[in-house]
């Protein structure tokens, strides 16, 4: 019961936190993306308000075993770059550019997103799905001739 309390507030605290920093706003996350047009740095600081608090929590994770709701700590990320990371990377890159969203901000704005979030909403859901199994056949080893 503890953990649902826990996500429950975290989960709320995340999407007031999207939509008060504007990530949920398409236009102005597309205007942080273009660079090289009309430019809008503002979400450069809710990306590094966002990295210097998940930074302190990795450390102070890093000495606990046991999280605060009494599980286990996960292991930490991998820090390996390969094709997988960079691939994905971009895949998730292009999809935010286009779309203006990414699975965050689109779970919070679902009560106001209209029309286009729910066309991204299953095409994220599709990707999701499909996903493991493009994965899976990637991880195929090639026959040998």
């Amino acid at each position: 019961m503890l953990n649902l309390v826990i996500a429950f507030f975290a989960g709320g605290l995340f999407g007031a936190g999207l939509f008060v920093s504007g990530m949920t706003d398409t236009t102005k996350v597309q205007g942080w993306l273009d660079v090289f047009g009309n430019w809008d740095p503002t979400l450069a600081f809710v990306m590094g308000g966002a990295m210097i608090p998940m930074a302190i929590a990795w450390l102070v994770a890093r000495r606990r075993a046991i999280s605060l709701s009494g599980n286990p700590m996960p292991p930490a990320p991998s820090t390996t770059i390969d094709s997988k990371l960079i691939l994905g990377s971009l895949m998730f890159g292009v999809g935010w550019g286009l779309a203006g969203l990414c699975p965050g901000p689109s779970i919070a704005s679902l009560s106001y997103g209209g029309p286009g979030l729910y066309v991204f909403l299953a095409a994220m859901l599709t990707g999701m799905l499909l996903a493991p199994m493009v994965r899976a056949r990637l991880d195929r080893p090639v026959p040998a001739e």
